[in-house]
């Protein structure tokens, strides 16, 4: 999803993007990423980043928050616990949008690995969060018309 809001944004109201993969500069040295790099190259190899460096959501932010509906409506959850994929990715994505002025919304649950939730009633709350969210960027619009 983060490939989503940066290269095609206009085609989106709202994103949810659930413990992303986004650095793809650096997602090689954090945790699991080296076992990836069959899959998605080596950023270390200089003609390989120069492939993934084009859609590598972290390389491509936007600079700003640009004019309304330029960018949809975001919301970044992760796990502190997600041995799989770091925090890292999300925690960085979210603050290098904050520091360009850009709003997005940002959960972090304390424990759950990789899916997010570490039982039901965390999965229920972080399906939830995604819900109400959407539910409130796409939602009320089309109660408007």
């Amino acid at each position: 999803m983060g490939v989503m809001y940066t290269r095609y944004p206009e085609l989106f109201g709202a994103i949810v993007c659930q413990v992303p993969l986004l650095d793809m500069r650096r997602y090689h040295q954090l945790l699991a990423g080296a076992s990836w790099m069959a899959e998605y190259g080596d950023p270390d190899d200089p003609t390989q980043w120069a492939y993934i460096s084009e859609y590598s959501p972290y390389h491509n932010l936007p600079d700003g928050p640009g004019e309304p509906g330029d960018l949809p409506a975001l919301l970044v959850t992760t796990s502190t616990r997600d041995d799989r994929v770091h925090p890292g990715h999300a925690r960085k994505f979210v603050a290098a949008l904050q520091d360009r002025g850009i709003e997005v919304g940002y959960y972090e649950n304390i424990e759950g690995g990789h899916g997010g939730a570490a039982d039901n009633k965390q999965a229920a709350f972080k399906s939830a969060l995604a819900y109400e969210f959407l539910w409130r960027e796409l939602g009320s619009a089309s109660d408007n018309t």
